[in-house]
């Protein structure tokens, strides 16, 4: 029960720095998403030292292990308006595979830069 109330906040902690990105991106009329500002947010105040890792740890861990349930949306989404769809089929996946391809590449490159600064401070 206490492990549970304790993700519970860390989700919280997180959906509350969503929110700040939310309103950043309304009030300023931005073009970048406000989930995306709140992520931005989260990066600064990690390397600021504002919020601790152990903060937020158990809570985003949870929620990556249960990150396909976040698609279920976007599934249901793209079969409402599948019509929009049809006749764009192979350039949907030509636009798909790219742009997964582009994510792991720049997703690997980061992580490794960021391992190998790690282990210079060590």
């Amino acid at each position: 029960m206490v492990k549970a109330v304790k993700i519970a906040i860390q989700i919280g902690i997180l959906y509350i720095l969503y929110l700040i990105g939310e309103w950043a991106a309304n009030i300023f009329n931005l073009l970048i998403p406000g989930s995306v500002i709140g992520m931005i947010l989260l990066l600064i105040l990690l390397f600021m030292r504002g919020i601790k890792v152990e903060w937020i740890e158990e809570g985003a861990g949870f929620m990556v292990r249960h990150l396909t349930f976040f698609f279920i949306p976007a599934t249901v989404g793209i079969m409402q308006y599948f019509e929009v769809f049809t006749g764009k089929g192979f350039l949907l996946v030509i636009i798909v595979l790219i742009s997964t391809l582009l994510v792991m590449a720049v997703s690997g490159l980061t992580g490794q830069l960021l391992w190998h600064g790690k282990e210079r401070k060590q």
